[in-house]
């Protein structure tokens, strides 16, 4: 009999709509993947290179739990740059992948009975994590068309056993971008209550409007002693499965950490973390500079082929790499014989007739959402969006045929 443990997981969502992917290809369909959560572009030479240069020296033993110190310091002064704040080498702790550092966190502030605030629609891993630790997630609903939570209905769910809120902006899946108010706003709540802020910042590189990202520490200086601030390389450098992340936190997490991670990984991937470590060393910015305007480029291209829809608002799509769609006026609108009714129908049906992957919105606990990315090859992403467009009109004309 399996641990209770196991029954509180429901797996992955996105990677079910991975494999779906996976499996319509392998019969020899040529699916156009938009379920896709990383950016489809080879990695910088550097990281290549440092990953051949750690193999060919033989690097092959135990790192620190928490990673190398040079590396951590490298990381720190990033950090510090990127914050306008000082780190140092003693606040980061190197992780396999965001996700670990998410559990870390977890684990290290989370008793069994405690709430988490969990601002929804939400990554999976985030409720997933939280009941693995023992606790329970409470949703606060963000709404469409902006996905920015509202402050009082963050308040009006905080009780006496919440011990901490999780945020995550840029956001996954909706694109939405916290401003300073919002952050300044969770912050005050965070000191209200004592809350500890978990804030998920992997897209930080995806900003696609006049403003920069802003860290919660930067908006709220405040509350640095009580934030957990969680980052990967997996977005920014195209490595999504060398599964090297990072977080930065008070001195009683990262020992806390310490102690986690020796009992877990042992440590973060060698290669992975001398291949970032030389490319922090030599980086100039010119492969993130040229990423990101590949995306924004994706992203013009992607809104107005999708300004084409009817009944569907168009997204914002300010950061990640993502278009998220709110389909609650076509759902609505879809007559009672329709076999499709719902946005996994629409997922399916994508899939299934227009050779397109999708992330439904249920996988982050929405009914009404569709996430399409446009991190793949942009031809293909444009081919892919037309396809998605005349899909989704096609069902209009098709309830008004009936």
């Amino acid at each position: 009999m399996l641990a209770e443990r196991i029954s509180l997981l429901s797996g992955s969502g996105t990677a079910a709509a991975r494999e779906a992917v996976n499996v319509a290809a392998a019969s020899g369909r040529r699916i156009i993947d938009l379920a896709a959560g990383e950016v489809i572009i080879k990695p910088p030479s550097s990281v290549r290179e440092g990953a051949i240069a750690a193999i060919n020296a033989g690097t092959n033993r135990y790192t620190d739990s928490i990673g190398l110190p040079p590396l951590r310091k490298a990381i720190a002064e990033k950090l510090s740059v990127a914050t306008g704040m000082g780190w140092d080498t003693g606040d980061i702790v190197i992780t396999a992948g965001a996700k670990q550092g998410l559990l870390d966190a977890a684990f290290a502030v989370l008793n069994l009975g405690d709430e988490v605030i969990v601002i929804r629609p939400c990554w999976p891993t985030f409720p997933s994590q939280v009941l693995l630790a023992g606790a329970t997630p409470v949703f606060v609903d963000a709404r469409p068309p902006t996905y920015i939570p509202d402050i009082d209905a963050i308040r009006a769910a905080v009780t006496p056993r919440t011990k901490a809120i999780i945020i995550n902006s840029p956001n996954n899946p909706t694109g939405a971008v916290y401003d300073r108010s919002i952050l300044q706003a969770i912050g005050d709540l965070a000191i209200d209550y004592q809350l500890w802020i978990v804030s998920d910042e992997c897209y930080a590189s995806f900003v696609f409007t006049a403003a920069r990202h802003e860290s919660i520490v930067m908006a709220h200086p405040d509350v640095r002693s009580r934030t957990i601030l969680v980052n990967a390389f997996s977005k920014e450098l195209a490595i999504t499965g060398w599964r090297l992340g990072y977080f930065a936190a008070p001195s009683e997490i990262v020992s806390a950490a310490k102690k986690l991670q020796s009992h877990t990984t042992s440590n973060a991937n060698v290669i992975a973390q001398y291949a970032i470590l030389h490319h922090l060393q030599v980086d100039d910015g010119t492969f993130e500079q040229e990423m990101h305007q590949r995306l924004s480029q994706a992203r013009n291209t992607g809104l107005l082929i999708l300004s084409g829809l009817h009944d569907v608002t168009i997204p914002d799509a300010k950061g990640s790499f993502f278009f998220y769609l709110d389909l609650s006026r076509l759902i609505s609108a879809l007559p009672a014989g329709s076999p499709v009714r719902s946005n996994d129908d629409i997922a399916q049906l994508l899939l299934e007739k227009a050779d397109v992957g999708s992330v439904t919105g249920s996988i982050f606990g929405d009914a009404n959402g569709l996430r399409l990315s446009f991190g793949i090859p942009p031809d293909l992403m444009a081919t892919g969006l037309r396809r998605v467009v005349e899909t989704l009109n096609s069902l209009k004309t098709k309830r008004a045929a009936a």
